[in-house]
């Protein structure tokens, strides 16, 4: 908490007409940007910005498991490793695992494997590596949405995308995709993550206190935006994979036609034939 100490306690984060601190509405987004396919050495990896966060996720596998102990004869494992750098945040982060990030780790392990098709490559292992290399609020989603979209540029059958978002409360008001002010001073902040096509929950995680209500209103703003940010993965996959088929197409033009050598024809029977070949 170091690096908020400068700012007032009595900061408003959001004003009589709806207006928040950087100058969005409740129900409003931070600008999203997703690259696909930035990493030669990774199986598959996105790069993500997400307001001032700045997102690096590389997928390896599905890949024998190490050590031997963990491998599963009847799946793979999914193991996730979340990361802030150092120097992601204003203070210096103290390099290693902590417990959030071990705790993070676990539960996007576990949401991704909710969607793997884990059942089709036993005693191996689909590392995620997710790399924070600036914080702004929203790591965890962040991560996640990066991660889905690593996995489908590796290859990895799953179920569908994992798109991710947060809501919390600010000032008594509902709000989507929280700053790091907002998450830092509000009342209350609540990560999920949803496989659009069915619906379905994978992650879900609350800091602070909601009413009933105020905690449907969250989801619903959560899940409305995730919608959103799935057709941005969806955009991205797409432009990734439309430049792999231009790369082959233009590799494809560059090398000469095959010659194929001429084909020999059978020799041509003379026309007068001796009387005793006549005979035969």
């Amino acid at each position: 908490m170091e690096d908020i100490e400068h700012i007032p306690k009595e900061l408003k984060l959001i004003d009589a007409k709806g207006i928040r601190l950087d100058g969005r509405r409740a129900d409003e987004l931070r600008p999203i940007k997703i690259e696909a396919g930035v990493l030669k050495k990774a199986d598959g990896s996105a790069y993500l910005e997400w307001g001032n966060n700045k997102v690096l996720a590389a997928v390896y596998g599905p890949r024998e498991a190490h050590p031997r102990h963990l491998q599963d004869p009847a799946k793979a494992l999914v193991q996730c490793r979340y990361n802030m750098a150092p120097f992601s945040v204003t203070d210096r982060k103290r390099p290693g695992p902590d417990r959030r990030s071990v705790e993070i780790s676990k539960v996007i392990s576990e949401a991704f494997s909710a969607v793997v098709f884990v059942e089709q490559f036993p005693r191996t292992s689909v590392d995620v590596y997710i790399e924070v290399l600036q914080a702004d609020a929203g790591t965890r989603c962040a991560g996640l949405t990066a991660a889905s979209v690593a996995l489908a540029d590796a290859g990895i059958p799953m179920r569908d995308l994992v798109t991710s978002c947060a809501s919390g409360k600010i000032g008594g008001v509902v709000a989507l995709d929280l700053n790091k002010d907002e998450d830092n001073f509000g009342e209350a902040d609540c990560p999920m993550a949803i496989v659009p096509r069915t619906g379905e929950i994978v992650l879900l995680q609350m800091d602070g206190h909601l009413t009933a209500a105020e905690f449907d209103e969250a989801m619903e703003l959560s899940i409305g935006a995730a919608k959103q940010i799935y057709e941005l993965q969806r955009d991205a996959l797409r432009r990734r994979f439309a430049s792999v088929a231009e790369a082959a197409q233009r590799e494809a033009e560059r090398e000469p036609p095959r010659e194929e050598p001429p084909r020999e024809m059978p020799p041509e029977m003379p026309e007068d034939l001796p009387p005793e070949v006549d005979d035969l």
